[in-house]
C-alpha cells in the first residue's frame, strides 16, 4: 500500500465534515419518469418491442442500478450540480457519476475537465476569478475569421472560491465578442430554464450526497490537464489514492463504488494498491481514439487484448454505444468488439444515450453523430433510442449504460425486469 500524502489530511477532515452536514436517514426520492420515455415510445416504428414497452406505461418505476446518471442529469439541468444528482435520482438512477479533478488546494471537486470552468461556470462573470483563469477570455475577431477563447480551471483556484461559482449548462458561443455572449451558447436541443445557479459540489460533498440519496457512485478521475507531479510533488498516484481514500473516510463499503479511468495505468494501480475498489474499476476504453490500428470488427487490433485486460485483475470495460454495435441488413446488431469482450468474461458498460440530441438530426447529418455513427442506416426515428438500447441490454448483455436522462433508461429497465 502506498504511503498516504499529507494532502489527504484536509481532504478527510472535509469528508467528515460533508458526511455531517447531511441527514444521516434521508429518505431517497420516490421515482418519477416524467414524459420523456412516453414520446420515445410513441415515435418508435410500430413492433413487438413497441408493444412490450407500452404495457409497461403504468409501471411501477424503480430505481435501478441499470440506469446510471451520467454528470447528473445533463440534458436539461446543469451537469456535476446538487440538483442535476438530485434530479438523475428522482429518475430512478441507481449509480450516479462524479467527474474527480482537483483545485489548486489539491482538493477533489466534481467536474468533467479540469479545465472547463469557462463552459460550465459564471467563472468569467466573477473579474477577480477570471483574472486567474490560465488563459483570460479573448473575444471573436470577425475580420479575421478568429474564434472567441478562454480557458479556465480548477486547478487555478482553491476550493473555497470553486464552491463561489455557479453551475450553468456546458456550452459558450465562439462567436461571442463579449463575455455575456460567450457564455450564452447552449444548444436549442437543450435549455436555460433550470440553468439559474447550479450547486458545484466536492467530490466529498458528492459522496454524502448519493449515500443520503441511496445510490451507488462511479467517480471518474480525469486525466490532469496541467503537468504531474502537480506543484513539484503531487503526483498521479497520490491523485488517484487520494480519491479511493474519500470513500474510505467517509465509510462506504468497496462494493457500492465503480472508480472509472480512460488510463489503464490508473485502473492497475487501483487493482494493484486498493483491490476492495479496485475489482470494481471501470476501464473506460478509448483506443478507437488513441490507436490508429483499432477496429472493432477485428479482435486483432485489441491491445491489450481482452483475455489479457481479464488476466491483469479488469473486469468491467466501457467503451462507447457504437463500439458496442453495428449493422446487418439495416438492423442493429452486436459487435465483434462486444462479442470479445464477453467471451473474456468482461462485463461492459457503456456510454452515452440522451447525449447527442435528436437521432433524426444524426439520420439527416447536422446532429452529433458520435454516438451513432456504426448505426445510422438502420436508425429511422427518435424513437430508434430504445431499440438501441434493447439491443445493448439483451444482445451486447450490457450491465448498466450511463445517460444524461436517467428516466429514459430507468423505463426500459423496470419494464423488462432488469
Amino acid at each position: 500500500m502506498h504511503r498516504i500524502p499529507r494532502v489527504l489530511a484536509l481532504a478527510a477532515a472535509l469528508a467528515a465534515v460533508a458526511a455531517l452536514a447531511s441527514p444521516a436517514h434521508a429518505r431517497p426520492p420516490k421515482v418519477e419518469l416524467g414524459v420523456r420515455p412516453y414520446y420515445l415510445i410513441d415515435e418508435m416504428t410500430p413492433g413487438a418491442l413497441k408493444s412490450r414497452l407500452e404495457q409497461c406505461e403504468d409501471g411501477p418505476f424503480h430505481k435501478t442500478k441499470f440506469s446510471i446518471g451520467h454528470r447528473g442529469a445533463g440534458l436539461q439541468i446543469p451537469e456535476h450540480t446538487k440538483e442535476s444528482y438530485e434530479a438523475a435520482a428522482r429518475m430512478g438512477a441507481g449509480i450516479l457519476e462524479c467527474d474527480v479533478t482537483f483545485t489548486n488546494d489539491r482538493q477533489l471537486v466534481c467536474r468533467h475537465s479540469q479545465c472547463d470552468l469557462h463552459t460550465t461556470t459564471n467563472i468569467l462573470a466573477i473579474p477577480e476569478l477570471a483574472a486567474k483563469c490560465s488563459v483570460p477570455f479573448t473575444p471573436a475577431d470577425p475580420a479575421t475569421g478568429t474564434p472567441a477563447t478562454a480557458s479556465c480551471c480548477t486547478s487555478d483556484i482553491t476550493l473555497a472560491e470553486f464552491k463561489t461559482l455557479c453551475g450553468k449548462m456546458d456550452a459558450f458561443n465562439p462567436n461571442a465578442t463579449t463575455v455575456e455572449e460567450f457564455m450564452d451558447g447552449t444548444p436549442d436541443w437543450r435549455t436555460d430554464l433550470y440553468s439559474t445557479c447550479g450547486t458545484l459540489m466536492s467530490h466529498a460533498e458528492s459522496i454524502a450526497l448519493f449515500d443520503d440519496l441511496g445510490v451507488d457512485f462511479t467517480p471518474e478521475l480525469k486525466a490532469p490537464s496541467v503537468p504531474m507531479p502537480f506543484q513539484g510533488d503531487y503526483t498521479q498516484e497520490e491523485y488517484a489514492q487520494q480519491m479511493i481514500h474519500e470513500y474510505r473516510v467517509a465509510g462506504i463499503a468497496p462494493h457500492r463504488v465503480y472508480p472509472q479511468s480512460f488510463s489503464l495505468e490508473d485502473v492497475r494501480f487501483w487493482i494493484a494498491n486498493d483491490p476492495m475498489y479496485g475489482r470494481q474499476a471501470v476501464y473506460l476504453d478509448d483506443s478507437y481514439d488513441t490507436d490508429p490500428n483499432f477496429d472493432p470488427s477485428d479482435p486483432s487490433t485489441f491491445s491489450p487484448s481482452m483475455r489479457e485486460l481479464k488476466a491483469e485483475g479488469v473486469n468491467i470495460i466501457a467503451p462507447p454505444m457504437w463500439v458496442l454495435l453495428t449493422t446487418q441488413g439495416n438492423v442493429i446488431v452486436r459487435s465483434n468488439y462486444a462479442r470479445a469482450a464477453r467471451a473474456a468474461g468482461l462485463d461492459i458498460i457503456t456510454w452515452t444515450l440522451e447525449r447527442s440530441g435528436r437521432l433524426i438530426e444524426d439520420m439527416k447529418g447536422t446532429g452529433d453523430t458520435f454516438y451513432y455513427q456504426t448505426t445510422l442506416d438502420a436508425i429511422h426515428n427518435d424513437g430508434d433510442m430504445y431499440t438501441t438500447l434493447d439491443v445493448l441490454a439483451q444482445d451486447v448483455g450490457i450491465m448498466g449504460i450511463f445517460s444524461d436522462w436517467a428516466a429514459t433508461v430507468t423505463y426500459y429497465a423496470n419494464c423488462m425486469g432488469l
